[in-house]
């Protein structure tokens, strides 16, 4: 039950924004994938997800070959992904804003509008369900993103730097929702992120990449000693 990238690489203008990288991720489990800016973590979901076909390599889906589908293949076969910039419809309300997740699955209004209010009490947004979205803070824009990721049942959730602009606080409480989707929904969650707090407190494997390569790859620990992930976020002196 796997969403697996196998010998991945990715050319951009002749250079390499992914160099043969391989990167699975188990339904149940919480996969980091970390590096410096410019590492190819968001190119890689976007491999995972559809959105950027692979020079090299295969992506496949429960073993079954990805290859060549379009993104909403993806999403239909259970790979849903949030992205760096929340794409919320601002104009209309935070259930509103769930429900259209829904209404992508076929699901009529009612009863779409009955499943939003039972998703943003568990995820705690029950009393923003009939705020207009582009009125909301940054991490509860985050939050509602996930939750309009969740209506479409995913697999597999790929979430793009969702702690960014987060304080300590917002951040931490992130990371008890990670982990209470994980365990309610069963989904594989894979989590880019540069908030090494919340990446050691709430991943249970890590992937770690640099200039388009895998340097590490392991637990929270055995990644924290590997002296290539130490040399790539500290500098050569810490290796």
């Amino acid at each position: 039950m796997t969403l697996k990238a196998s010998d991945v690489s990715v050319r951009f203008a002749g250079v390499n924004a992914i160099d043969h990288v391989s990167v699975a991720l188990d339904q149940g489990e919480i996969l980091g994938l970390i590096g410096p800016n410019g590492a190819g973590k968001t190119t890689m979901v976007n491999v995972l997800s559809g959105f950027q076909k692979p020079a090299t390599g295969t992506v496949s889906i429960f073993g079954d070959d990805a290859g060549g589908r379009p993104a909403d293949w993806f999403s239909r076969n259970g790979v849903v992904r949030t992205f760096q910039a929340v794409r919320l419809f601002k104009g209309l309300s935070v259930s509103e804003n769930v429900e259209v997740g829904f209404a992508a699955l076929g699901i009529g209004r009612t009863e779409a509008r009955r499943r939003s209010a039972e998703l943003l009490d568990r995820m705690g947004l029950a009393d923003r369900a009939t705020q207009l979205s582009g009125t909301l803070n940054y991490g509860d824009e985050r939050r509602v993103g996930i939750a309009r990721a969740l209506a479409l049942s995913p697999k597999f959730l790929l979430l793009d730097e969702p702690a960014a602009g987060m304080n300590i606080a917002e951040a931490e409480a992130l990371g008890v929702l990670i982990r209470s989707v994980r365990d309610d929904f069963g989904c594989g969650i894979l989590v880019i992120e540069h908030n090494m707090r919340l990446v050691m407190n709430t991943c249970e494997r890590l992937h770690v990449m640099s200039s388009g390569r895998t340097i590490a790859s392991g637990t929270p620990s055995e990644v924290a000693a590997n002296a290539e992930f130490k040399k790539a976020y500290l500098g050569s002196e810490a290796a």
